[in-house]
C-alpha cells in the first residue's frame, strides 16, 4: 500500500517540457516558448483498497489526442528487454530516423530529452559514461542494434552527437543469460 500510494505521489509531481515556437518582436527572432506541465492532473488513492485512480491533466488532453499523428512506433517486444530509461529514451530518439539510420542532436536537446541531471549537463564525460555508453551497450546487448555514435564538437566543447544505426542483422544465437 505504501509503496503504491509513494509511486502515485511521484507521478502526480512529474512534468512534461515542451517548446512552442516564437516567432518574431519587432523583426527580431523570439526565442522558443518554455511549457512545463503537469502529467496527471488528479489522484486518488483508495485506502486500504491497493489502487490508485489517476486522471490526465486536462490542458495536457489535446496534445494528447493529437499524439495519433506525431509518434513514434516500435514494438514492445523490442524494448521489453531493456531496464534503463535512458536505453528506452534513445530507443525513442533513434526510432524517429529509422528510415535513414542516421540521426543528429545537439548536445541540449539531447539532454533535454534524456532528462539529464544538471550535474551531467556541465561535464560531457558525465553524460557519455552515464547516460551514452551504457544505453548503447544495453540496445546492443539486448535489442540487437549496430549504433555507431560520434561527438561532434564546436572549437573545444562538444555541440552535437552523431548517431548510425541498424538493426543487428545477424542477431546473436546464443545470448549472454
Amino acid at each position: 500500500y505504501e509503496a503504491l500510494q509513494d509511486a502515485a505521489k511521484h507521478l502526480f509531481d512529474r512534468k512534461i517540457t515542451f517548446f512552442e515556437p516564437a516567432y518574431t518582436r519587432a523583426g527580431k527572432p523570439l526565442k522558443p516558448i518554455r511549457n512545463d506541465m503537469r502529467w496527471v492532473g488528479r489522484c486518488k488513492y483508495h485506502e486500504n483498497e491497493g489502487w490508485v485512480e489517476l486522471s490526465w491533466w486536462p490542458d495536457l488532453l489535446p496534445s494528447l489526442m493529437g499524439l495519433k499523428n506525431q509518434f513514434t512506433t516500435y514494438k514492445l517486444q523490442q524494448a521489453n528487454a531493456l531496464r534503463s530509461a535512458y536505453s528506452w529514451r534513445l530507443l525513442e530518439l533513434l526510432m524517429h530516423y529509422r528510415d535513414s539510420g542516421i540521426a543528429e542532436y545537439t548536445i541540449e536537446d539531447f539532454c533535454a530529452s534524456m532528462d539529464a541531471t544538471e550535474k551531467q549537463k556541465a561535464d560531457f564525460n558525465n553524460i557519455r559514461r552515464r547516460i551514452i555508453e551504457p544505453a548503447v551497450k544495453e540496445l546492443v546487448e539486448k535489442d540487437g542494434w549496430l549504433i555507431q555514435w560520434t561527438p561532434i564538437k564546436a572549437g573545444r566543447k562538444v555541440s552535437r552527437l552523431h548517431f548510425e544505426f541498424r538493426k543487428n542483422p545477424q542477431p546473436d544465437l546464443f545470448p549472454p543469460s
